[in-house]
């Protein structure tokens, strides 16, 4: 990384994580502007006489019917954030950074001046503006994951880093409810996030490239306030080239490596990889810990009203709890992409004695990643399975950290495991199915309330044994390294 273009990448690289932290994820704070809307009385219309204030003196009740239609709005907009992974990040791809920057302001713009004006008879229009909400906010996650390459050997760590900032992004909506309490309008606060936007749009021309950042890292790489001219090209100035392939061997995806003597390496496309068995078990990974994330937030104030007897104040309470350990995702993140860096720099190492390919030692630094993910999802299924409201304190220090690692260790898993001309195809792909598999949230919220008389305990124990599949996943990544691993003077 040339010294000349330090401040630069540092300036994108923390106006990025600001952005991340600040606007990209704050759907997942969900909980707490529940909170908010019902003490607005938004859908209270829908409960029967009296079944919304049949809670003690204290406040907020149990209405079966606003739950429900809370809980499908955040459905919609969980299913809108994976989803439009796919469309996004072929618009990325296709018409790059800025284009793709600018459809992200619009639509987060569009969504917090919708929930800014609406009261509770226009709250139907929340089904317009929260996935317009979720879009927006993934476009700027998707953006800002290139900045890893402007870090060379650290991308992984920056990767992690800025997934676990848009989890802690979920703590925004718990400053506006903080700020409701005291006084402060919902609508004035999402006025002020609206407004942000004119920094979004100073950040997107200044500070970010106009197409994307490249990997490995051309020497004297210009972008932004350093492109010069006011193409849309940035500068690529030419170098020497046994500098650049140096360069290039030691910061090339895995993928992209040239093949040593005697080995012949044929191009795959990129269905290949689409119905290779490793993105078929990545998926299931995935999905399955995503759902249990996804359910666990969409229920959780009818689960805290459930548990507190409708104590409104108890429910405040955990509720600012929750919302407080997911800021701390940002924290927890990096470790996961630290993990796995270190580890590939040590099998690297290794495989310099050995012989293994670039390949193996990717895949190999990515398996206890994959299985720690897998092994936290477990225990936050316990804990949250248990009907006790103290324990749950232990339930949202765990699901912070799985999730930190869940969407940091799926970015930079792709990054490890396939060529990165299909990164955001792919990524895109794996998110829009995986969404599909979300929507089961909103039947299991229904048949719990419904069928199973408010008792989830079947439901928790099926989706247990289910969890037990994604170790799975990383025993045949770890297998697959072990077949691969032997040297190619040995086979």
């Amino acid at each position: 990384m040339p010294g000349q273009g330090l401040p630069l990448h540092v300036a994108t690289l923390l106006t990025g994580l600001l952005e991340c932290l600040g606007f990209a994820g704050i759907l997942f704070g969900w909980t707490s502007l529940v909170f908010v809307f019902k003490a607005e009385h938004y859908f209270e219309e829908l409960c029967e006489p009296n079944a919304g204030l049949k809670s003690n003196a204290t406040g907020q009740g149990d209405c079966k019917a606003q739950d429900e239609r809370l809980s499908l709005i955040f459905t919609l907009a969980s299913f809108t954030n994976n989803f439009m992974t796919f469309p996004t990040g072929y618009i990325f791809d296709r018409f790059k950074t800025t284009v793709a920057r600018l459809i992200a302001i619009f639509f987060y713009t569009t969504a917090t001046l919708i929930i800014a004006f609406i009261s509770a008879d226009s709250a139907t229009l929340l089904f317009v503006a929260m996935p317009m909400l979720a879009a927006g906010g993934i476009l700027f996650l998707i953006t800002n994951l290139q900045i890893g390459n402007l870090f060379g050997k650290h991308r992984s760590t920056i990767i992690t880093l800025y997934n676990g900032a848009f989890d802690s992004s979920s703590a925004v909506f718990l400053i506006i409810k903080l700020l409701y309490e005291r006084g402060i309008s919902l609508r004035a606060s999402f006025i002020f996030l609206s407004v942000c936007s004119a920094w979004h749009v100073g950040r997107t021309f200044l500070l970010m490239p106009r197409g994307h950042i490249p990997y490995p890292l051309p020497p004297n790489y210009r972008y932004g306030l350093c492109s010069g001219s006011g193409t849309s090209k940035e500068k690529k100035e030419t170098a020497d080239p046994a500098k650049l392939d140096l360069q290039s061997t030691e910061f090339l995806s895995p993928w992209e490596e040239s093949p040593g003597p005697g080995q012949q390496q044929e191009p795959r496309s990129f269905r290949s990889y689409v119905f290779s068995q490793r993105f078929a078990w990545h998926l299931v990974w995935l999905s399955v810990i995503q759902l249990w994330h996804y359910l666990f937030i969409g229920t959780l104030n009818s689960l805290l009203t459930h548990l507190a007897a409708g104590d409104r104040a108890l429910v405040s309470s955990y509720t600012n709890a929750f919302a407080i350990t997911q800021f701390f995702g940002v924290l927890c993140a990096p470790w996961n992409g630290l993990l796995m860096d270190r580890l590939k720099q040590k099998y690297q190492k290794e495989a310099r004695k050995t012989g293994s390919s670039a390949s193996v030692v990717a895949l190999s630094s990515a398996v206890p990643s994959l299985a720690l993910t897998s092994l936290l999802c477990l225990g936050f299924a316990i804990c949250a399975s248990v009907r006790v409201l103290p324990l749950q304190y232990v339930t949202f220090i765990l699901q912070v950290i799985s999730r930190s690692f869940l969407y940091g260790g799926n970015a930079a898993f792709l990054t490890l495991a396939f060529p990165s001309e299909h990164f955001g195809k792919l990524l895109g792909l794996l998110m829009s199915v995986s969404a599909v598999v979300s929507l089961l949230q909103f039947p299991i919220f229904t048949l719990i309330k419904g069928p199973l008389g408010n008792d989830p305990f079947y439901v928790n124990v099926t989706l247990m044994l289910i969890t037990l599949l994604t170790f799975v996943h990383p025993f045949l990544v770890y297998r697959e390294c072990r077949r691969k691993a032997i040297p190619p003077a040995t086979a």
